[in-house]
């Protein structure tokens, strides 16, 4: 099993590094295919897949796709590719229309399926697009996408590492018994640390030795960010009694179990962009 899942761990880099190299619409059509399949797998989880939720989840797949689709549109226009305006237009619709069905349909449609769709609509297309926005951000794009990654893959290698050397040596101790039982007081500190390290690094190697702390600090945060990530999707896990939400990875489970911690990342590493003085643009 561990090897199954270091093989599949990093064929998913590969592909990923490779996207992000590339960018415009090859790096969108990646993260449409994640995003439309993350979307069916949460949607599955909570409840929404019986043919009598085939509109609400159409309507969703829908939104997801234009709005990449407008994204893509925009890599090619350098002055347009960090405009949001259009994509909050395409989720504003999309959630209207979800609650247009629901009024039109009504009784047929119930709260409890209408709210479930909004959110996994909001949760998996709508965060993780904040990739693409993050790569689309002027002169610094390209570079800042990475970090993404550092924060959320390099922390969860740095979690387990630390957590796996620590159980062996002083011992660990357990920082969310009753949600994950597995992961560590120690883990979850050597994670903020790694990553933190590991954005140094990348922030001389990218952006230049000034920029070492600033970056440091936004992969510091961003795993913080990235374990609250993880826990949210385990927690919708217990609730709804499953192990994974899916098996399209070996050795992971689905798209949600490898970019759950990601798709917090997301948004917060294309914010401390804007927000700290050393990245203003």
């Amino acid at each position: 099993m561990f090897w199954i899942r270091l093989a599949s761990s990093v064929v998913i880099v590969i592909v990923m590094a490779i996207s992000l190299k590339l960018g415009g619409v090859v790096l969108n059509a990646l993260l449409c295919f994640v995003s439309i399949v993350g979307l069916l797998e949460l949607l599955r989880a909570v409840g929404i897949h019986q043919k009598e939720d085939r509109v609400l989840e159409a309507v969703t797949v829908a939104g997801t796709a234009v709005m990449y689709l407008i994204l893509a549109v925009q890599s090619f226009d350098t002055n347009a590719a960090d405009d949001v305006t259009p994509v909050y237009g395409v989720v504003v619709f999309t959630i209207i229309l979800l609650m247009a069905v629901y009024v039109i349909r009504f009784p047929y449609y119930h709260a409890a399926q209408i709210i479930p769709a909004v959110f996994s609509f909001v949760y998996v297309p709508v965060m993780i697009s904040f990739i693409s926005l993050t790569s689309a951000i002027p002169t610094i794009g390209h570079k800042a996408v990475w970090l993404i990654f550092v924060s959320a893959w390099g922390s969860d290698t740095c979690a387990y590492c630390v957590g796996l050397l620590t159980g062996k040596t002083i011992g660990n101790h357990q920082a969310f018994p009753k949600l994950s039982p597995k992961k560590s007081i120690e883990g979850c500190i050597g994670g903020i640390v790694g990553a933190a390290l590991l954005g140094a690094l990348f922030g001389m190697l990218l952006f230049g030795e000034e920029y070492a702390p600033a970056v440091a600090f936004v992969c510091g945060v961003g795993s913080v960010i990235s374990q609250c990530g993880d826990l949210a999707a385990s927690a919708i896990k217990r609730d709804y009694h499953i192990k994974d939400y899916g098996k399209l990875i070996p050795g992971h489970g689905g798209i949600l179990d490898r970019f759950d911690s990601v798709i917090f990342t997301a948004p917060c590493v294309y914010f401390l962009m804007y927000l700290i003085p050393t990245f203003v643009l």
